[in-house]
């Protein structure tokens, strides 16, 4: 099993158990999708205290999920940010029970999420400009591969993904939209009795 971005920054096993939290898989989902904010926004958005958003976002921050913007800000006030590049959880399943029990709260976390962004494009299509409309996709294929081409075909399509976040995380222009990609490689009725 791969959890990956093409090249992206795999997270160690601290970094796992410490993102499988749900505030601060909150946290990092809002700066992902407003951009940069201080603690002091975040705990408004999230209805918490500024003290509990600091101490999570130090503690993203840690395992360099996130980081603060230069030039943004004044005195002690800090903005946070994604950390540009992207994560992996990595390539196997962890032996350590606790670090495989976050593993599994972050997976789910993933398709939750996923659900959710589905739902709210569909959703949002309705009245969304025709130009993004027409841009975006919604699509699903079934196909016979080896595990070497499946590996080809996944490692190809991070590519193309890795050339567009390389593009996108040079960008904070109003021009452009928080666009969402889902790719999932799901080898179905491979795995023993079933």
């Amino acid at each position: 099993m791969q959890i990956k971005s093409f090249s992206a920054r795999t997270l160690d096993a601290n970094a796992l158990k410490s993102f499988a939290h749900p505030l601060r898989l909150r946290i990092y989902e809002l700066l992902d999708e407003h951009g940069p904010s201080t603690a002091t926004g975040l705990a408004a958005r999230l209805g918490q205290n500024t003290g509990a958003t600091s101490y999570h976002l130090r503690e993203l921050a840690k395992h360099g999920m996130i980081e603060v913007v230069a030039g943004m800000g004044r005195g002690k006030q800090k903005y946070w940010r994604v950390t540009p590049g992207g994560y992996s959880y990595g390539e196997a399943r962890p032996a350590d029970p606790e670090v495989a029990g976050a593993l599994d709260y972050l997976l789910d976390d993933l398709v939750r999420t996923r659900g959710a962004e589905l739902s709210r494009w569909r959703e949002e299509s309705a009245t969304a400009p025709e130009e993004w409309v027409q841009a975006s996709v919604y699509g699903r294929r079934s196909l016979r591969l080896t595990p070497e081409e499946t590996a080809s075909m996944r490692d190809q399509v991070f590519e193309v993904l890795e050339r567009y976040r390389a593009l996108s995380d040079t960008r904070e222009d109003e021009a452009t939209g928080h666009v969402i990609v889902h790719f999932d490689v799901l080898p179905t009725g491979v795995g023993g009795e079933g």
